[in-house]
């Protein structure tokens, strides 16, 4: 007569098969991980490379902008083309490189631009601009070199422009404000005014 007889299952064994499946697991999530890090990194410094964001401080380019706003600045904008009559830009303000301004072309290389009367003219031309909402009460006249652009806040009476300090360097130009996106409710994009016609070109 036989006995029978039952044998407790061995325990699974954690050799070196094992511990290798285990490490190669370890070993890809982190390559996954760095993989993921450097395309985000890569990410964020083409965007940077392209675009600024900066915050509107202030009245002077009121109504068009407004104090807190938060805009997209396009760093490429003048790579391939020249600056237009209407732009609004960010730059470096020639007093204090260390601080950004933003305000709008009047003014491209070569012209005299002259103020008077409450109206803005450009070699002789007044210009229309629909974005005002009140006059000028300075006047003066500026003649443009070469490689300067004359620039303006849209709230004319209380901005520190190219009227106060003068003519802006065209190296002095970050780029082209092209978007709103804070406050969420202010989103879109930045009109640009044709005033090319106006100016007699």
């Amino acid at each position: 007569m036989t006995e029978s007889h039952v044998t407790e299952p061995a325990p699974p064994e954690w050799g070196a098969s094992s511990s290798l499946g285990c490490g190669r697991r370890i070993l890809r999530f982190l390559g996954e991980l760095f993989q993921t890090a450097l395309i985000a990194l890569l990410l964020f410094l083409a965007v940077n490379l392209v675009t600024a964001r900066i915050r509107v401080e202030g009245i002077s380019m009121e109504p068009s902008l407004h104090d807190s706003q938060f805009v997209v600045v396009n760093r490429l904008a003048y790579r391939w083309r020249e600056v237009e009559r209407g732009d609004i830009i960010v730059f470096h303000f020639p007093p204090d490189p260390n601080r950004r301004f933003i305000k709008r072309v009047i003014g491209l290389p070569g012209d005299v631009v002259s103020i008077h009367d409450g109206r803005v003219y450009i070699n002789g031309l007044s210009l229309t601009e629909p974005y005002l909402t009140d006059e000028p009460l300075y006047h003066g006249e500026w003649r443009l070199t070469p490689s300067e652009v004359f620039v303006l806040g849209d709230n004319r009476n209380n901005s520190s422009d190219s009227q106060n300090w003068g003519p802006l360097p065209v190296v002095e130009i970050i780029g082209k404000a092209v978007l709103v996106y804070w406050p969420l409710d202010t989103l879109g994009l930045i009109p640009h005014y044709d005033l090319v016609g106006a100016a007699g070109e």
